[in-house]
């Protein structure tokens, strides 16, 4: 009797072992969802959630950047248009201070296709007058480059 006692003793141990193995495993699979991890690497530009609040299913919790490789835009005229064409070499030259500059290599990646004024963070008053072609020139970030900075583009 005690032996049968012992049997069915050690089979509803197993059962509720089975049973906490499952809900370890359950726990196990929350814990994993709960993690946050950015699909991209990048550096976080902006946060638009504090460590705390509630995360919800499609809501932007940051924004990242990739920002090993970043773009400049840049702004040619008509005539010199026919200078530039896709996937050119470039070098780009960044403003590091008052007055050091460091040159990378870049390569155009877009051209526009129809002239645009210029944009209204050119200097001169005649240069905003001018129609001018966007192009779009790539660049492989050494950390030094920061998102907004100034370049200059030599062909």
């Amino acid at each position: 009797a005690q032996i049968e006692t012992l049997h069915n003793s050690n089979s509803s141990i197993a059962e509720e072992s089975i049973s906490l193995d499952m809900q370890i495993a359950q726990l196990d699979d929350q814990i994993k969802n709960s993690l946050i991890c950015s699909p991209i690497e990048g550096m976080i530009l902006k946060k638009y959630a504090e460590r705390g609040e509630t995360a919800a299913p499609g809501k932007a919790l940051f924004k990242v950047g990739d920002t090993s490789n970043m773009y400049l835009r840049a702004y040619i005229t008509a005539s010199q248009l026919t200078l530039v064409k896709m996937g050119q070499q470039v070098t780009v030259y960044s403003d590091m201070g008052e007055k050091d500059r460091k040159a990378y290599q870049g390569i155009v990646t877009w051209i526009a296709d129809k002239a645009e004024f210029t944009p209204k963070t050119i200097q001169t008053r005649d240069e905003r007058a001018n129609l001018v072609y966007a192009v779009k020139v790539a660049i492989k970030n050494d950390g030094f480059v920061k998102i907004g900075m100034y370049g200059e583009v030599k062909l």
